[in-house]
């Protein structure tokens, strides 16, 4: 679909130098950033429902005391 913008005449030499770098069309270009942004609004909006979730159930943000001795257990194994 063609749709018309306007962004910032630096901004707009930027992403030309930057597709020509990559060796993408501006509308690739312009895609790619388009959909990671709308990616990082998504796991935004996943984290934020989950810190309400969290904030009305104080319990439910609190670690199992078997699954916090396991993990320490395993992190004392593991060699990152």
């Amino acid at each position: 679909m063609k749709t018309a913008v306007s962004i910032p005449d630096s901004l707009f030499a930027s992403a030309e130098s930057c597709a020509e770098r990559l060796g993408l069309s501006r509308s690739a270009l312009y895609a790619q950033a388009l959909e990671a942004f709308l990616a990082q609004q998504r796991a935004g909006a996943i984290t934020r429902r989950l810190d309400a979730v969290y904030a009305r159930d104080a319990a439910a943000a609190e670690l199992d005391p078997v699954i916090g001795q396991m993990q320490a257990t395993t992190l004392r194994r593991d060699e990152w």
